[in-house]
Formats: structure tokens, C-alpha cells, sequence
């Protein structure tokens, strides 16, 4: 998948002096450059902290660092009290009662759905494009390691284009349901977009070709492809989907193998 082209630099740094190694460490895998002291506008930083790694624009001062965190906030609050399986996700993926699929998020983001899948019962493989996106899931998924429950979850994360992945997959793995939330350009209907993927969206742009993971997805799932979408969004790739789940701001189009 391609992104649109935002004109950034992302710097790692750190203020932590016992955190500096790791911090260059982490630069050389990202590709990303080590600046102990970044400054500028259109400027992103991923900091390395003993509480997390973080990002951060630096010309967006007033706004809270971005840490991806699965034991507190938000993440925590709708796996305790999100509602179960009754959750429009669970009857998108078809869950059932005994009957749990596996899982390919090919839009893995900030691993939000996911996680929910995971906390449903779920067997899900989580794949990401975005260096830096990456780089913020497996930190959130580590540090969540040190919580029992969090270790019962099945989730396993991977740095990879989304159709390079499902092209490399033999049949044998093949899953039964593949899950897709691209990133769109904003739309009047969707003005109203969290600080989190606004600060995202400024980063690393949409996925300007969105639509190619329709049909490889349906080549590759042995049951349902699933697409999340905002409430009046046109359908991906033009394509009808088999079943809708409509929620109060957004959607999931579901498209159905035909047996």
C-alpha cells in the first residue's frame, strides 16, 4: 500500500541518559535518525521512556504524547465493559457461540480492534506498514505482557505491506476472517476525528490505494473480509458488501466467500 506524501521529519530521542543505547538502538533498526535535541515545525518525535515509547509533534505542544497503553484508559475500559460478543465487531467477524475464527488485521494502526478481537477469543495476527506505528504496537503489546490476563490473548504482530503479507501466506494459513480499517481522507462527514489519528493522519498520511486490499483479502480469507468504514462512506473498491453492521458513526461491510 502506498500513503500520501507528508512533508515531516521523525526524529528518535530521548532525555533519559540510561535510555540513550536503546534509543540508538532503535534508531538504526526504524532507519530513523537520533536527535537528542529535535526542534522545528513539522517535526514528529518518537522518545524513548521508562514509561513507554512516545510520539510526539513538537509544534503540537498542547497536545499529550501518544503511548499505546492496553492495561489503562480506553484500551482497558472497553475490554472490561465493552460490551462482549454483543459488540457489532464480534457479529461482523460472524463469533458464535463456540465458534471463535482466526483473525489477519492487515490494518493493525493502534491496535484497538485487535485487541478487542484478542479479548473476544480470538486468534489475531496483526500487520502493520508504518515503521513507526509499529514501532508504538509492539512497545504497547510488551509492556502489556507483564499483566496474566493480557498473556491468555492471542496476538501476534508483523512489520509488513499489507498485499506483500497475504501474498507470502501458504493456504495451510490462510484465515478464516481478514480485518481492514484503512486510513481515508478526511471527508465533511468525518470532520470530527480523534486527537490520537489526527496527530497520526498529519504523520503518515492516508492510504491512497485502499481499494487493492479488497480483492486480495477476498483471494486470501476462507470465510469473510471485513471492512470498517465511517457511517456514509461510499464502499471500498465500489464493491457491495454481502452483510452491513451499522454503528452510530461508523460501519463494517462484510464480504462473504462464496463456498
Amino acid at each position: 500500500m502506498h500513503r500520501s506524501q507528508i512533508m515531516t521529519q521523525v526524529y528518535i530521542t530521548t532525555t533519559e541518559t540510561a535510555l540513550i543505547d536503546h534509543a540508538m538502538a532503535l534508531s538504526t533498526e526504524l532507519n530513523i535518525p537520533y536527535n537528542p535535541s529535535p526542534e522545528g515545525t513539522d517535526v514528529f518525535t518518537l522518545k524513548v521512556t521508562h514509561a513507554g515509547l512516545e510520539l510526539t509533534a513538537l509544534d503540537h505542544s498542547k497536545q499529550k504524547p501518544l503511548r499505546i497503553d492496553f492495561l489503562s484508559g480506553s484500551n482497558y475500559h472497553r475490554y472490561r465493559f465493552g460490551g462482549g460478543k454483543r459488540q457489532l465487531i464480534g457479529r461482523a467477524i460472524g463469533l458464535k457461540s463456540g465458534y471463535k475464527p482466526t483473525i489477519l488485521d492487515i490494518t493493525a494502526g493502534l491496535g484497538r480492534d485487535g485487541f478487542v478481537l484478542a479479548s473476544l477469543g480470538c486468534s489475531v495476527t496483526l500487520v502493520e506498514r508504518s515503521s513507526i506505528l509499529y514501532a508504538l504496537l509492539r512497545d504497547g503489546l510488551q509492556r502489556a505482557h507483564s499483566a496474566t490476563w493480557f498473556q491468555t490473548l492471542s496476538l501476534t504482530l508483523h512489520h509488513q505491506e499489507a498485499c506483500t503479507y497475504l501474498a507470502s501466506l501458504p493456504p495451510e494459513q490462510y484465515p478464516e476472517v481478514i480485518y481492514c480499517d484503512p486510513m481515508f481522507p478526511e471527508s465533511k462527514q468525518s470532520a470530527l476525528v480523534k486527537k490520537d489519528m489526527r496527530l497520526l493522519r498529519d504523520l503518515i498520511g492516508d492510504d491512497l490505494d485502499a481499494d487493492q486490499l479488497l480483492p486480495h483479502s477476498l483471494k486470501v480469507a476462507t470465510k469473510r473480509v471485513v471492512v470498517k468504514r465511517h457511517l456514509h462512506a461510499p464502499f471500498i473498491n465500489q464493491t457491495t458488501p454481502s452483510i452491513q453492521f451499522k454503528g452510530k458513526s461508523s460501519r463494517y461491510d462484510v464480504y462473504l466467500r462464496q463456498a
